[in-house]
C-alpha cells in the first residue's frame, strides 16, 4: 500500500501510542481522521497534523459505528483503520472490581470488535485494519489478569477475522507491541503498576507498525 493519499482513521489517537501512529501516518502522506475522548487533546493533535477530529466514548452504544462511519464520510471512504484505544487495570483478581472489569473488557475487546465490524462496510480490496493488542496476549501477567484476557481475546478475534476477510482482499493486522513509554501505566482504571523495565520509544514502534501497514518492510515478530 502507498500511504501517500491513503484515507486513514486512527481510533484512540490521543493516547501515547495512538498519537505516534497518527503522526507516522500523517508524515507518510495519509489523509487522516483522528479520534479521542479528550476534546482538548484531540483538537491539539488534529491541529498539529491537519487531521479531522472525531470525538466519542467507544464504550457507549453505537459510538464505534459512528466513529468509523463518520471518518469514512469525512474522507470519502477508508483505506486504513487503526484501533489503538485501550485501558489497563492493575491488581490481583481477588481485588478486581466488577465495574472496572467491565470497563477493561468493553474498551480492550468489545470496542475493537465493533470497530472491525464497522470497518467491513468501508474497506475494499487492499484495505487494512490494524488492531493494537498487547504483548500480554502472548505472555499473560499476574496482576494484569483481566487486561491479559481481554488482549488475548482480541488477538484470537483478529486471527479468526483475518480468515474471514481473506476473500475480500482486506488485510487484518494484529499488533502486540512490546512495553513502551506511553504513560498508559500511569493512568490505570485501578491499582498500581508493577516495577517495569524501561520501555521502547513509542515513536519508533509506531514507525514499524506503519511500515508493516504499508508492507514497506518485513513485519517485526510482534505483528501478525
Amino acid at each position: 500500500m502507498d500511504i501517500t493519499g491513503a484515507r486513514a482513521v486512527v481510533i484512540g489517537a490521543t493516547g501515547g501510542f495512538g498519537s505516534e501512529i497518527a503522526r507516522s501516518l500523517a508524515h507518510a502522506g495519509a489523509a487522516l481522521v483522528v479520534h479521542g475522548r479528550d476534546p482538548d487533546r484531540l483538537a491539539a493533535l488534529a491541529g498539529e497534523l491537519g487531521a479531522t477530529p472525531v470525538e466519542g466514548d467507544l464504550t457507549a452504544p453505537g459510538v464505534p459505528d459512528a466513529v468509523v462511519d463518520g471518518a469514512a464520510t469525512a474522507l470519502g471512504g477508508l483505506d486504513v483503520v487503526v484501533m489503538s484505544a485501550g485501558a489497563v487495570a492493575f491488581g490481583p483478581v481477588a481485588e478486581l472490581d466488577e465495574a472496572v472489569l467491565r470497563q477493561v473488557v468493553d474498551l480492550d475487546l468489545v470496542a475493537p470488535i465493533l470497530v472491525a465490524r464497522a470497518a467491513t462496510r468501508h474497506l475494499g480490496k487492499g484495505g487494512v485494519i490494524a488492531q493494537v493488542s498487547a504483548v500480554v496476549a502472548d505472555q499473560p501477567m499476574a496482576g494484569l489478569a483481566a487486561y491479559s484476557a481481554a488482549k488475548a481475546g482480541l488477538t484470537a478475534f483478529d486471527t479468526a477475522f483475518r480468515r474471514e476477510m481473506r476473500r475480500t482482499g482486506v488485510r487484518v493486522i494484529d499488533a502486540r507491541p512490546p512495553h513502551m513509554e506511553t504513560g498508559l501505566a500511569t493512568r490505570p482504571l485501578a491499582g498500581d503498576p508493577p516495577g517495569l523495565a524501561q520501555g521502547r520509544d513509542p515513536r519508533d514502534v509506531a514507525d514499524e507498525m506503519v511500515a508493516a501497514i504499508a508492507e514497506a518492510a518485513p513485519a517485526p515478530d510482534w505483528i501478525t
